[in-house]
């Protein structure tokens, strides 16, 4: 109990990988911060803010170091410690009796196994699906078709409070402008399967690009899971994959924007390591870009794409996450991973990127299979000279974006679970 005689509670908030810590965990968290005194913002204040990080295969296990750089939470729990918090959650450190647990992300039924050893009343943040309703206190619904899925008797649980990251175009509307130029985002991935592929390819891809349109100018946001220096390494020998493709090891120089890498073709790529990166991925025309949360977070700031899955490396592909690093398991030949993607894509209608699922419809182009830089590289100039088509593309990803205050909504749910003192 504090000095004032009011009982200390606990907001944790339970996330998964590096995508929904950008996206869905930081903004909740700023804002809960905004609305109410919580530690460790505000030392002394009756409530904490906690974040607990649960295990997925797609984590790339550097998260609880990611969330400690935002300096939002007054404990983290790494994914490694999950179990055994549930077995002496006290082995941790002193747990307030009242407080709120919300899924951000991973397993929704870590959260009801966490909420229910602590004693903590519980919400959800249902994207697609709200799947524990019996043991949720709140469901926050991402839209009308999640709140549809649940039965009559659950319902009078769950509000929809709208896309978390349809906020994200908010925050980045006060950014420096950029230079002038046609400037791309290259988004490689974050993880090592990924970007063993993706950071040849796409460097290859601007050379070539470059070539065919010199206006075009290069960023490349660094993941929080990973660094400079790792980039480069991938791009170098030390990645048996980068002999496959042209670029070469690109050289590190300092600019007046910041760090940039240096093709062998003379690209200047420039590596924004500002966390998060909405400002200037706003301000790009065009992004080439692997699968994963990258394109839904493309998608929340209206920023054209193409989604990118080269398949002629299947000994990488195979550490990749979801079903295309199932299919890349399957004991056939090389080349009929590509075949087997499209197969499975036509008869599942399966998009691979977060616009098209959400859409139930092709509103970003896939290139699934065998694909080259030099392809890449003349589509993307293709839509480059087509600026009323690509206009037509981020329209059609600002109408799924919907509306924002999501993250206020969110929070105002939090609020109301936290018992009164």
């Amino acid at each position: 109990m504090t000095g004032s005689g009011i009982k200390p509670a606990v907001i944790v908030l339970v996330c998964n990988g590096p995508g929904e810590l950008t996206t869905w965990v930081r903004p909740l968290a700023r804002r809960l911060q905004a609305e109410m005194p919580l530690r460790p913002d505000r030392p002394g204040a009756p409530t904490s803010l906690q974040l607990v990080l649960v295990p997925c295969p797609n984590a790339t296990g550097s998260e609880h170091r990611v969330a400690a750089a935002m300096g939002l939470f007054e404990r983290i729990m790494p994914a490694a410690s999950f179990w055994w918090l549930l077995l002496r959650p006290r082995r941790y450190g002193p747990w307030p009796r009242r407080g709120v647990v919300v899924f951000l992300g991973g397993d929704q039924f870590w959260t009801v196994l966490l909420s229910a050893r602590l004693g903590y009343r519980h919400i959800t943040y249902a994207e697609w699906v709200a799947r524990w309703p019996r043991w949720n206190d709140s469901i926050a619904a991402m839209g009308p078709a999640a709140a549809d899925r649940l039965g009559g008797r659950w319902r009078h649980r769950c509000q929809v409070v709208g896309d978390l990251m349809a906020d994200l175009s908010e925050s980045a509307r006060d950014e420096q402008p950029l230079p002038p130029g046609d400037w791309l985002a290259l988004m490689p991935g974050s993880k090592r399967a990924k970007l063993q592929v993706g950071m040849p390819f796409l460097l290859e891809t601007a050379d070539r690009l470059a070539a065919i349109r010199p206006t075009c100018r290069f960023l490349l946001p660094v993941a929080p899971t990973t660094s400079v220096q790792e980039l480069l390494a991938y791009a170098g020998p030390e990645n048996p994959i980068a002999s496959a493709y042209s670029a070469g090891e690109p050289q590190l120089q300092q600019s007046e924007q910041g760090l940039v890498f240096i093709t062998s073709s003379g690209t200047r790529i420039l590596l924004i390591e500002q966390q998060p990166a909405h400002g200037v991925l706003s301000q790009c025309r065009l992004a080439l870009t692997t699968v994963g949360a990258n394109t839904a977070e493309l998608g929340a700031l209206a920023v054209p794409m193409i989604v990118l899955v080269p398949t002629q490396h299947l000994h990488v592909m195979q550490a990749w996450d979801g079903g295309i690093g199932l299919l890349a398991r399957l004991p056939i030949l090389r080349w009929l991973l590509g075949m087997a993607l499209t197969a499975w894509r036509m008869r599942h209608h399966g998009f691979l990127a977060w616009p098209n699922i959400s859409a139930g419809r092709l509103v970003v182009p896939e290139r699934v299979g065998a694909i080259t830089p030099e392809q890449i590289a003349e589509e993307a100039a293709d839509w480059l000279n087509q600026p009323a088509r690509l206009e037509g593309m981020r329209d059609d990803l600002r109408s799924l974006r919907g509306q924002p205050g999501a993250v206020a909504a969110l929070a105002g749910m939090v609020r109301q679970l936290l018992p009164v003192p």
